[in-house]
């Protein structure tokens, strides 16, 4: 008691020498012991005295949710309201206090006041704010009569009443000083004002700034400005600057809100003004200066960006009182605004020690933290903020931002909607929950909460860019471009739609026309390396050599930020040698076009693993420039003129190759890539139809026993072929088969066998889809380099900690079903060091049958782990291959990777090369000899099974770096072209039909799974026999890059 008692008598005192900001710090102690109404009025009096008019309102809020009828909430609440130009609000809040008034008339004064300050707002349609001056805002105990009484000193000695107005006193010098002091030291900026930590805005008049949409009122009287206002950034602005943090900022890169580099974020800002703005304070002990006056010029510093001047001023203060909290507050923000994170740490620690209830101090501690990458100690930071503030709109934001960009998504979304429960007008919270909600799979959720964003503010440039590429994301085009247009209707400099429309049109296959969008970005934005490296790659795909090279040796001379951008660089590096590769083949033939052949194993390892390029420069065979090429006359630009011929297998081609497209999340339609797959499942089909007609040709020459013996001895002369590699220099690997289709003949039927492996076959699609798209480091896996014995191979994630892919999360539950059926027959695992992980006792394969979710699933097993699915062989009868693997990683303490990866073995490789070979020959074996041509669709049933049952080996098998699905499809349609039936329909929504194979265990489920969608859709055709021959119609490199390049429209 007696310790409330002489925190009482302190308050009087603090507040009778008008030190405001430490009556709060008493305050904030009495309210952390027990929450009395009248001190949550009292503490808003005092912030009314800073001009800190979030925080009034704040409290105002608080005391009327515990008092709906108080009305000394209403009136500081509506005079904070009118203070920071928000008259339409300030009305609303009167009116209902004096609704309020009217029906219990207890204070009769109070009542009255409300009444005068409605008439004053409706007949001058604004309100005098009275900020120095709130007559029936009384500080008080809660138990009884008046610390501080309404006639307090602040009038009597500062101000007087004049017409209405309330005008400064000349009877204290004080005053004057500080008010000459602003004069010389903090002019007014006529041209518009930045936030603490925000961005101005260019549109003003005489009488008002607007910033971030809040109009603040410029103040002043008798030609001295009287207060530090809003526009000189030191006082409370940041009911503005929260709704919209810096790092994630309008204007600010879209790419840049996951990328890990700091930013300083309005958030750590909009609370510095807490305590530094005062108008009547204490003196300091040394200067004629009030120490607050100082407190709020090292502020104004700060916002316009004089950090050391900033610094010095607060070193001043500091030297005097070296643990003022304020002003290591202060100096803390100046030194994170430099990049000088960990003084700005110490000093937000010390503010803390001195004062370990200023909650700012803790929250800007933690959003430093976040910056340097510490996500647990900001975390605890901010959630210490929010004990001293349980419902901060803030800090919740703030927080939720924090869990968003350190992949927290599930706390983001908790954080983030707890915000927009308190601030219903948050629009960056919304957006924010918009991507939370999108990485967690939850996508109607995340279109509503961007489009509820964009409703508060229409030109809300980041929300559109966010819900931009969410449409991207779900490639849903239409709704992107549409977002785009509004884009660019709302500023037409946005650099970040021309990036965002660059990679639209990229990925539909439009490379011309996204060029022109990315020159237009890199007009506004000339170092964009997203902009550069992107229309470099399209330059790169259509052939435009020079330009490519230019762009992509530009991203490499940029100095960046972010490991993220640094990726980028590398890439540009492997994407300009293969560029140079392609330009010195583009007048060859197009079968001499061989990546995996003339490419260095190394290259092609560290390209396809983005790696540092550094080992690579000095280890392999470099590409000669592009002057070489031009100097040979291997790069004479070809005109692609379209004849009849062309015309006529351009059509048949995009018309088949349409076939390819998923209909599912994630899966843009590509115009190139249906081209690419009609050109390469034509060119397929002629070459095979050749082949088949070799094999043919032997069969009637010979009888059925010789036919069989043929065939095994072909079968075992193909199993002990000898690779050989016609790489390039630097090349040393083997591979488990040799032969590129260019260098095969077609006709050789003096061996009498297929003249065409089955990997001569699928090579053909895998060359048509490395040209189509040359950014995409397609190989096949066993020509790496020694690393190919480890086991590299693909690796498809489903999910990544807490975010859900969308192409691929839609297999997560049936992947997780097959995971569990494994687990139970073997009953066991594999750890991360291979070894073997024994579930059979305590229950626990009965715990693993009823698992629901990647964590029940760890917390059994108690480790990463993976397992193999199995994959029934057909060559060997009995034999179950190793298929799939499914792993499960813990990642951190927030989130598991759940992916499927094929590790590509030596082992692995010769099991499936027999599996291929064996597949392969038992197609020809079908089509060839009785059956050869028929146009029965009964009679190639058991065709149309083996086309299936190859498949089914190439999913399981995936021997490509990536591109295994594509590829499988396009050679699947090429084959049943061959056998003169056409895919006339497309594949089902939600069915992706290399995860069909993938997840079935045996070759007839999966033929009994896509064979019902699959063949009702195939029907005889043999006019496609009658289409141009595409190797000798596009005979050169430059021709089939032409080809790819070209439409009509």
């Amino acid at each position: 008691m007696a310790s409330a008692v002489a925190e009482r008598v302190e308050l009087a005192k603090l507040c009778s020498s008008k030190d405001w900001s430490k009556a709060i710090r008493v305050l904030d102690s009495m309210l952390s012991q027990s929450c009395a109404i009248q001190d949550l009025c009292n503490r808003a009096f005092c912030y009314s005295q800073l001009e800190l008019y979030k925080h009034v309102i704040k409290d105002c809020n608080k005391a009327l949710q515990l008092d709906p009828k108080l009305l000394q909430a209403y009136i500081l609440k509506g005079r904070a309201f009118s203070a920071m130009g928000r008259k339409e609000e300030a009305l609303s809040v009167w009116e209902q206090g004096y609704g309020q008034a009217v029906c219990q008339s207890a204070d009769l004064r109070q009542l009255l006041e409300l009444e005068e300050l409605l008439t004053v707002a409706k007949q001058n349609g604004s309100v005098a704010c009275q900020n120095h001056v709130l007559d029936s805002s009384v500080l008080s105990s809660p138990a009884s009569g008046s610390v501080i009484s309404s006639e307090s000193s602040e009038l009597s000695d500062n101000h007087v009443k004049s017409n209405g107005k309330i005008e400064p006193s000349r009877n204290s010098s004080d005053q004057l000083d500080a008010d000459a002091e602003l004069q010389n030291e903090s002019h007014l900026n006529a041209k518009g004002y930045k936030l603490f930590g925000g961005q101005s805005n260019q549109k003003h008049d005489d009488k008002k700034t607007e910033t971030n949409g809040m109009h603040n009122k410029l103040v002043e009287q008798n030609g001295l400005n009287n207060k530090l206002v809003e526009q000189n950034g030191l006082s409370d602005s940041s009911e503005s600057c929260s709704k919209l943090p810096a790092l994630y900022s309008e204007s600010s890169d879209f790419s840049d809100i996951r990328n890990q580099s700091f930013s300083l974020p309005d958030e750590l800002m909009n609370e510095a003004k807490k305590y530094k703005k005062f108008c009547v304070a204490r003196i300091s002990k040394n200067k004629s200066i009030n120490v607050d006056f100082r407190l709020s010029r090292g502020i104004a510093q700060v916002n316009d960006g004089k950090y050391d001047y900033a610094i010095s001023i607060f070193d001043k203060i500091l030297e005097e009182e070296p643990d003022y909290p304020e002003a290591l507050i202060g100096r803390g923000t100046a030194y994170a605004f430099q990049r000088e994170l960990h003084a700005a740490i110490a000093d937000f620690t010390k503010a803390i020690q001195s004062n370990p209830l200023a909650g700012e101090a803790w929250k800007r501690r933690g959003q430093a933290r976040a910056a340097l990458g510490e996500s647990a100690e900001a975390i605890a930071d901010l959630t210490k903020a929010l004990e001293f503030e349980p419902n901060s709109a803030d800090v919740l934001h703030e927080r939720g931002i924090v869990n968003f960009k350190f992949k927290d998504y599930e706390s983001a979304v908790d954080d983030l909607s707890a915000c927009v429960k308190v601030e219903k007008d948050n629009k960056s919270a919304y957006t924010y929950l918009g991507l939370a909600l999108s990485s967690l799979g939850d996508y109607q959720r995340a279109e509503k909460a961007h489009m509820k964003a964009i409703q508060m503010e229409r030109n809300f440039l980041e929300a559109w860019a966010h819900l931009t590429q969410f449409y991207v994301d779900m490639a849903n085009s239409e709704k992107a471009l549409n977002c785009l247009d509004e884009i660019l209707q709302i500023d037409g400099r946005f650099a970040k739609a021309y990036h965002l429309r660059g990679v639209l049109l990229h990925g539909m296959g439009e490379h011309r026309n996204a060029i022109k969008e990315l020159s237009t970005g890199l007009s506004i934005e000339s170092s964009n390396i997203e902009c550069l490296y992107l229309r470099a790659s399209c330059y790169h795909a259509i052939g435009e050599f020079k330009e490519a090279v230019k762009d992509y040796d530009a991203a490499l001379d940029l100095e960046l930020d972010s490991m993220d951008k640094f990726a980028l660089q590398c890439l540009a590096f492997y994407q300009k040698e293969i560029a140079l590769y392609t330009a010195s083949k583009f007048n060859t033939e197009f079968s001499w076009f061989d990546l995996d052949g003339d490419i260095d194993p190394l290259f092609k390892e560290y390209w396809c693993k983005k790696l540092h390029p550094k080992n690579v420069c000095e280890k392999v065979y470099r590409q000669p420039p592009l002057r070489d090429s031009l100097r040979k006359g291997k790069l004479k630009k070809q005109e692609f003129s379209l004849t009849k011929q062309k015309a006529t297998l351009l059509k048949a081609a995009d018309s088949i190759g349409k076939k390819i497209q998923y209909h599912c999340p994630g899966f843009l339609a590509n115009r190139r890539q249906y081209r690419m797959a009609g050109l390469a499942a034509i060119e397929i089909a002629q070459k095979v139809v050749k082949v088949w007609r070799s094999i043919q040709t032997e069969w009637k020459h010979s009888n059925k026993g010789t036919s069989k013996h043929g065939k095994k001895a072909r079968r075992k002369e193909r199993l002990n072929a000898t690779s050989q590699n016609r790489g390039g220099a630097g090349c040393s690997t083997s591979s488990f088969f040799e032969t590129s289709v260019s260098h095969s003949t077609l006709d050789d039927r003096s061996s009498g066998r297929p003249s065409m492996p089955w990997h001569g076959v699928y090579s053909l699609a895998v060359k048509w889809r490395q040209i189509s798209e040359p950014c995409d480091p397609i190989v096949w896996v066993n020509k790496l380099s020694e690393e190919f014995n480890s086991g590299f191979g693909s690796h498809t994630p489903l999910v990544l900690g807490q975010a859900k892919i969308v192409r691929y999360f839609p297999n997560f539950q049936r992947t997780l079903n097959v995971a569990k059926t494994v687990i139970k027959d073997n009953k066991y695992v594999r750890g991360k060091k291979d070894n073997l992980i024994y579930l059979y006792e305590s229950g626990k394969l009965q715990e693993i049958m009823t698992a629901e979710s990647c964590s029940d699933l760890y917390k059994i097993v108690g480790e990463d782990f993976w397992l193999a699915t199995l994959c029934n062989s057909m060559a060997v009868e009995g034999k179950q291959l190793e298929g799939t693997r499914i792993t499960l990683v813990k990642t951190d303490q927030i989130g598991y990777d759940f992916a499927i990866k094929t590790p590509c073995t030596p082992a692995r490789w010769g099991d499936f090369e027999l599996e291929m070979t064996s597949a392969w020959e038992a197609l020809c074996d079908a089509y060839c000899g009785e059956n050869y041509g028929s146009t029965d669709f009964d009679v190639l049933e058991n065709v149309r099974d083996s086309i299936l049952r190859m498949t089914y080996y190439w999913y399981n098998f995936t021997p490509l770096s990536r591109g295994t699905a594509a590829v499988g499809f396009v050679v699947l349609l090429g084959l049943f072209l061959a056998a003169n039936m056409e895919f006339t329909g497309s594949i089902p929504e939600g069915v992706q039909v290399d995860w069909e194979a993938i997840l079935e265990p045996d070759p007839n489920t999966f033929i009994s799974s896509v064979k019902s969608w699959l063949y009702p859709s195939l029907k005889i055709n043999t006019s496609w026999k009658g289409y141009p021959d595409v190797s000798s119609t596009l005979e050169t490199t430059g021709s089939v890059v032409a080809a790819l390049s070209t439409y009509a429209d």
